[in-house]
């Protein structure tokens, strides 16, 4: 289908290529390594955070950030990895360690499932749905990564924030989008956000998904 395209024709080599991100890219080898290192001290703090009763109240500096951000480049992105969960429609945990984890929670960008795993909220109009459709589509899949160069690489539970592309070129956020399992989050800024929310758009007048037949009072409270 033509709404699909390759991420090469996505992206523009100084929007995302990690090559051409030369403020981190262009340093020595030795000062690479000093900020690698810094940004997994940072890294565990997060994910400590995001375990920790004080998650709430706490946010990190832009130098936390930028430090957390220079190590996932390195570690993540235009990286492929293997799928080997998926928690909801828009997250999901590829095979390799975070911090102390044995694996790397992914929050998909730009879209928002419908809850089935909230403990403030009941499971919410179609987020089975959409569970089964990742799964469908990720699980035991190798997927690549890709982070979004303007905006941290994380977010305010330590996950990781990502598009993930499919082995047949897809891409994961637009192909739940398009076919109406999730929201365009438009909460958040990144570098899809129009394309978004145009897919939205046509999933909505297609009725397709959960477009077909949600409520108002269905909705996330967010979108109400």
């Amino acid at each position: 289908m033509t709404y699909f395209t390759r991420f090469d024709s996505q992206f523009n080599d100084s929007q995302m290529r990690p090559e051409n991100n030369r403020p981190f890219y262009a340093m020595s080898r030795r000062r690479r390594i000093g900020i690698i290192m810094l940004g997994l001290m940072a890294l565990l703090l997060l994910v400590w955070l995001d375990h920790s009763p004080i998650r709430h109240s706490w946010r990190p500096t832009p130098e936390l950030q930028e430090q957390t951000k220079a190590y996932d480049y390195e570690k993540y992105h235009a990286k492929t990895f293997a799928v080997i969960n998926v928690i909801d429609g828009d997250t999901i945990d590829i095979g390799i360690p975070d911090g102390r984890y044995e694996h790397t929670r992914i929050r998909l960008l730009g879209i928002d499932a419908p809850e089935t795993k909230s403990e403030q909220i009941d499971v919410m109009y179609f987020g089975p749905e959409a569970t089964e459709f990742t799964n469908k589509l990720a699980l035991g899949k190798s997927v690549t990564v890709y982070l979004d160069t303007p905006n941290p690489t994380r977010g305010k539970y330590g996950r990781l924030l990502a598009y993930v592309q499919l082995p047949d070129g897809r891409f994961l956020n637009e192909a739940l989008l398009t076919e109406g399992y999730v929201y365009a989050d438009s909460r958040f800024s990144h570098s899809f956000y129009n394309k978004y929310r145009q897919l939205q758009s046509g999933a909505r007048s297609g009725k397709k998904g959960l477009w077909q037949n949600v409520t108002p009072d269905q909705l996330p409270e967010w979108l109400q």
